[in-house]
């Protein structure tokens, strides 16, 4: 039977006391950056905490809690992954219409500002560099603009996205560890359009609207998928990822599990 402790470990978020105490013990895994206006942690954690923690074995610390991204809380974690934006809003969002209430709820302009710091682009840096992987999901290129440390780990930074519709994610290297026995699948999503700043021959998906729809002037197709080696460490990146029913497509669940093995260097996955 999971002991509370092992329940907050693999499914919650975490208090930011634990870190603050600095207590000795076992950490999981991986720590998992998760949740943001626009994507809530809770999905986040029910999706991955099936295909990652409860299929995958991967003991992970989730939180939404930005300044927890820090080198002293990264020691001792094998695996950083990150599911979210780059934006927080401190003043609250921009409403349509003002809210009911009285007495009147005092307005202000509502913006978002970027959260990253250049000691936490440099943890990550230095986190991966020196052995540690990272598993990139969806809307972190929407981070990249803000720092260029972050930006040159993850390989790339946002052009934006439509709205959420079909798309085909076309594996174009099925001889890598991570799309091994993985076949194209189409999800119903948003099609995330990008600059790809690393090798191409690190792309292992690319995403494709069968349509023909575009996206500005970005055309209809893009980058949706990579690995490389960064220093003593790895990173992957993931695109699609805006709902719990692309997350749990049966062909894009075995392209995470791959990942975070890879990312892990388990045994075959070298």
């Amino acid at each position: 039977m999971p002991t509370r402790r092992s329940l907050l470990r693999t499914m919650a978020v975490l208090p930011t006391a634990k870190f603050a105490a600095g207590a000795e013990q076992k950490k999981a895994t991986a720590f998992a950056l998760v949740g943001d206006r626009y994507h809530n942690s809770d999905y986040i954690r029910t999706a991955l905490g099936k295909t990652l923690v409860k299929e995958a074995g991967i003991t992970t610390d989730f939180t939404d809690e930005v300044s927890l991204l820090n080198a002293r809380n990264l020691a001792g974690y094998r695996l950083l992954i990150v599911f979210r934006d780059g934006m927080l809003w401190p003043d609250g969002y921009p409403e349509e219409r003002a809210p009911a209430s009285e007495p009147p709820v005092s307005t202000s302009a509502a913006k978002d500002v970027p959260w990253i710091t250049p000691a936490q682009g440099k943890a990550v840096k230095d986190f991966v560099s020196k052995g540690g992987s990272a598993l990139f999901y969806h809307n972190v290129t929407y981070i990249s603009p803000n720092n260029q440390d972050f930006r040159d780990v993850l390989g790339a930074v946002t052009h934006g996205h439509p709205p959420s519709r079909p798309y085909k994610v076309k594996v174009v290297n099925n001889t890598h560890p991570i799309t091994r026995g993985v076949k194209d699948f189409v999800v119903s999503d948003e099609q995330h359009f990008l600059t790809y700043d690393k090798d191409p021959k690190n792309v292992l998906l690319r995403s494709v609207n069968e349509k023909g729809l575009t996206y500005q002037t970005y055309g209809d197709t893009c980058e949706a998928g990579w690995a490389f080696e960064y220093g003593k460490g790895r990173v992957c990146y993931l695109a699609p990822g805006h709902t719990i029913s692309a997350l749990w497509n049966p062909e894009y669940e075995k392209l995470q599990k791959n990942a975070a093995r890879w990312l892990l260097r388990q045994k075959g996955m070298e």
